[in-house]
């Protein structure tokens, strides 16, 4: 067996030819971010049963979607197939996967949530310290983990945990494809873009512009290779992110629930609308003109079948419906501020304006950290030129 003498400092004894040195070695940024890392476990899971279902149609959902195949599927809202839910699929997936395995409860269906929390903190680490330093990943790692909403959320039984990890790993590989300029590595950045896409729509796509224009002027080859395997990659992407909204569009309307907060039954409307630039326009609860639609009867009543999606409705009961159906509910009605005049509930952080972020409803979650970006991207320009 071959030796190797050690140097000052290293530990005397045979060591096999070429074997890393330090690899398995701990260090004082393994210990932070263990510790880091507990915390963050600690944020997400400490006396999360008192949580319940917390959101509880997103649980409802789970429980009509574990009744069969095609309401875990299409994303049946309610036990009959009549309706689905308003998100695409994968976040949902994921924990009527963990209630088919673990019985439907609550913390079957909130741990998952903070599992992706945690893994997205350790990813966030993995990927900032190899390129700015141990200090900088710890301090990356420590501001997501007890970042305010992102703990919220992750109570919260949503699906923005799984979002936030898909877009980070994303993220992760579009600078490996940068380092590399490896059209493989792209093509799985796209593909972790595309499903991300497939958890919460066009909130996945705020990471893709960063990184295909870091690739176009960063990553190695000719402008011409890169312009290619960027069209590559934005092929792969759109096949991932538009395969089950694919899907559901081609199958017969008769066969699948009528697509939730939508009125035209297009899962590309609730991707481009509820979903997407309604988010900026506003929307239903939120500051602006409202984009939510609801069914009106002459829609609701085709979609309810006696003995195929509504096993228990006979044809009597359904032509009660017919007659019964309550019209669309009124528009929210105004509440009391305290300031002697109504206004009606605003939960997305006030009026919109591009210093929103620094307002009372966004300040204390995020706007704090826009000074620290600012001050991080003027360093890194001094430490560029």
């Amino acid at each position: 067996m071959a030796t190797i003498t050690p140097r000052v400092g290293e530990p005397a004894g045979p060591l096999r030819a070429g074997a890393p040195r330090s690899s398995r070695a701990v260090t004082p940024a393994h210990v932070g971010l263990a510790a880091i890392l507990v915390l963050s476990g600690l944020l997400e899971f400490v006396r999360l049963s008192q949580n319940g279902f917390a959101n509880t149609y997103y649980s409802a959902t789970v429980k009509s979607m574990l009744r069969s195949w095609h309401d875990f599927f299409f994303l049946s809202a309610d036990p009959n197939g009549l309706i689905s839910v308003d998100k695409p699929p994968l976040g949902l997936w994921l924990q009527a996967l963990s209630a088919k395995l673990f019985g439907f409860a609550p913390l079957s269906l909130l741990i998952p949530e903070g599992i992706c929390a945690v893994l997205a903190v350790a990813l966030i680490y993995r990927i900032v310290a190899p390129r700015f330093g141990s200090v900088a990943g710890l301090v990356s790692a420590f501001s997501l983990a007890v970042f305010p909403s992102f703990v919220a959320v992750s109570r919260d039984g949503g699906v923005d945990p799984l979002l936030i990890l898909l877009m980070l790993a994303a993220c992760g590989a579009g600078l490996a494809a940068i380092d590399s300029g490896r059209l493989r590595t792209l093509v799985w950045c796209a593909v972790l873009a595309g499903l991300a896409f497939n958890t919460k729509s066009l909130a996945a796509l705020l990471c893709v512009p960063g990184i295909g224009l870091g690739y176009l002027v960063c990553a190695p080859g000719s402008l011409r290779r890169r312009l290619a395997q960027l069209t590559a990659a934005g092929v792969v992407f759109a096949i991932v992110a538009l395969s089950w909204i694919t899907i559901v569009q081609l199958t017969p309307a008769s066969q699948r629930p009528f697509v939730g907060s939508t009125s035209s039954n297009s899962e590309f409307q609730l991707a481009l609308g509820y979903n997407g630039f309604g988010r900026i326009g506003g929307q239903q609860g939120g500051p602006g003109k409202s984009t939510v639609h609801h069914l009106t009867r002459a829609q609701i009543v085709p979609l309810v079948r006696p003995g195929v999606n509504s096993p228990g409705l006979t044809t009597a009961e359904h032509q009660f419906l017919a007659t019964h159906l309550p019209p669309a509910p009124a528009a929210p009605r105004a509440v009391s501020t305290g300031r002697h005049r109504p206004a009606l509930p605003v939960p997305f952080g006030g009026a919109r304006s591009p210093w929103r972020i620094f307002g009372a409803g966004l300040g204390g979650q995020a706007g704090w950290l826009v000074p620290l970006a600012l001050i991080g991207m003027l360093a890194l320009g001094l430490a560029v030129r």
